[in-house]
């Protein structure tokens, strides 16, 4: 009697596995690139990572701790701090924790602050002071990163406390997150902007030659 051949057998189940195996690769793939097209939309830096020991009765454990700043240059911007065995891990647990805590900034003309601030957290002190086209970001490290991921392009800022990372970050966030326009405050009060703000001065300024040719 004839016997089937076992390869056949084997090729069929192999097949079906292998085509189980090539379509959730392909689901992988579209996974990751749907992933890097989601994040390609946000910026985040590193703003500093710090080792930490641990002592056991073995000796001692090593972690390590991650502060990241993650922004869509638009104004939002986010932090997050990530603890882990593993640099990456730690990274990884960071930015997805400043995803998730994201705020929006107004910005005068999408490049510096309508206003001066000042913040404070802890022992962490800084000020944060609007600047003229061309200034560029003029900060420390810690509060660079913030503005760079927030997209702010002019701005000056000056710490005077203590220059831990964590407390500079979270004292900056604290100076933004009061930041506020003159749309906002207008709306609030029940006035118009040129009520809060008088006429521009571009206008006063071509209206002053008619009024001279007249």
């Amino acid at each position: 009697m004839a016997r089937e051949p076992r390869s056949g057998e084997q090729g069929g189940g192999g097949g079906g596995e292998g085509g189980d195996r090539r379509r959730g690769r392909g689901r992988d793939r579209n996974e990751n690139r749907q992933d890097r097209q989601d994040g390609d939309e946000l910026k985040d830096k590193l703003v500093t990572i710090n080792r930490v020991a641990k002592v056991v009765k073995g000796g001692r454990r090593f972690s390590f701790a991650a502060l990241v700043v993650v922004g869509d240059q638009k104004g939002r911007v986010g932090w997050g701090a990530g603890k882990a065995r593993e640099v990456p891990e730690a990274i990884r647990k960071a930015t997805e924790r400043a995803k998730r805590t994201m705020i929006r900034v107004p910005m005068r003309e999408g490049r510096t602050l309508h206003h001066d601030q000042v913040g404070e957290f802890g022992a962490g002190r800084v000020i944060l002071r609007a600047a003229p086209a061309g200034t560029g970001i003029i900060a420390g490290g810690p509060m660079r990163a913030v503005f760079e991921t927030l997209g702010m392009g002019d701005v000056v800022a000056k710490c005077t406390g203590t220059t831990n990372p964590h407390n500079m970050v979270k004292a900056t966030f604290a100076a933004l997150g009061r930041c506020t326009s003159p749309r906002a405050v207008a709306a609030r009060r029940g006035k118009k902007v040129s009520d809060l703000l008088g006429p521009r001065k571009d206008v006063a300024e071509g209206a002053a030659p008619e009024a001279a040719n007249v």
